[in-house]
């Protein structure tokens, strides 16, 4: 079972696409220096059909993207959001997935547009380094890009 603690619409974790981002809990990662270690509780509210509807509803008319921010320990719910949101928007709001997992399945090309992989590792930092191990993939017509070069080129230095 999904759930999630909170969520903010937001302009930068999926290039040129509002977001509305859900963060989720139970991560399995406990990454050193995660920036929110309190998602790695199992605490939050159930994320259902329903209550996702309730949450696109609200505010699907302000963003373009829908990014859930974990669930690795849960991944066959996050792909099974993923559709239902896919299928009840008519493809109007793309989805993402920032996973802690270091591989980007093969699983992810059905379920998702935009897909982030790997822990968060401190000495490397996160996606706005150029030392980081994670990646960031745009997912269209069953072709995978990574698009993390671009997140680089965006960041002011």
């Amino acid at each position: 079972m999904l759930k999630y603690i909170d969520y903010n619409i937001v302009f930068q974790e999926i290039p040129d696409e509002v977001t509305l981002a859900v963060n989720l809990s139970n991560c399995p990662y406990r990454c050193k220096g995660c920036h929110s270690p309190y998602l790695q509780q199992d605490i939050g509210k159930e994320l259902t059909d329903s209550e996702l509807n309730g949450l696109l509803q609200k505010y699907e008319k302000a963003i373009t993207c829908l990014c859930f921010m974990g669930g690795d320990a849960n991944a066959g719910d996050v792909y099974q959001l993923a559709d239902f949101i896919r299928e009840s928007r008519g493809g109007k709001i793309k989805t993402a997935w920032y996973s802690g997992n270091d591989k980007l399945t093969e699983h992810c090309i059905e379920h998702f547009d935009f897909v982030k992989t790997g822990p968060y590792i401190e000495a490397l930092g996160g996606l706005d380094k150029m030392t980081t191990n994670q990646r960031l993939y745009r997912i269209e017509n069953g072709s995978i890009t990574d698009i993390t070069q671009q997140i680089h080129n965006m960041v002011v230095l």
